[in-house]
């Protein structure tokens, strides 16, 4: 493959998510970043979570983490509570206005994925996701 190309390639992805996250943020009427939807969005799927463990699996530092655990529950949409069988364990867990504001931010990430997409036709589609399918299971088997 020619490395200009290549580089090309890179930057422009690099580009589309950038300008994505943009949008998105100019768009979402919350002051929340992208990084506490993708927190309370796991907290959602997995229920609650041992801090240092969620930030390993985000690729957060525990700083970083211990930043968004604070401002989501200082917005009392996660809280703090205790693991049942290890009472020294303290869990982040997502609170029902939590559920609400993720649902409301994942619903504006569909729409805007949809204008995005709208420019490419069926044919472009199914290349764009086989092309995709093929990155991702090249870097889960690199693990």
């Amino acid at each position: 493959m020619e490395t200009e190309n290549l580089f090309k390639l890179i930057h422009t992805v690099e580009a589309i998510t950038n300008k994505a996250i943009i949008i998105w943020n100019d768009s979402f009427p919350y002051n929340l970043s992208v990084s506490s939807i993708l927190v309370l969005s796991e907290l959602e799927r997995n229920g609650p979570q041992n801090q240092m463990k969620l930030a390993n699996l985000l690729g957060f530092t525990g700083g970083a983490l211990t930043n968004i655990a604070t401002k989501l529950i200082k917005l009392e949409l996660a809280i703090r509570t205790f693991n049942e069988l290890d009472r020294r364990q303290v869990l982040l867990k997502i609170t029902p206005s939590g559920i609400s504001l993720l649902e409301k931010a994942q619903e504006l990430g569909k729409r805007q994925h949809m204008d995005m997409f709208q420019v490419l036709d069926e044919d472009e589609i199914a290349q764009y996701l086989s092309i995709n399918e093929k990155l991702l299971k090249s870097l889960t088997t690199k693990k």
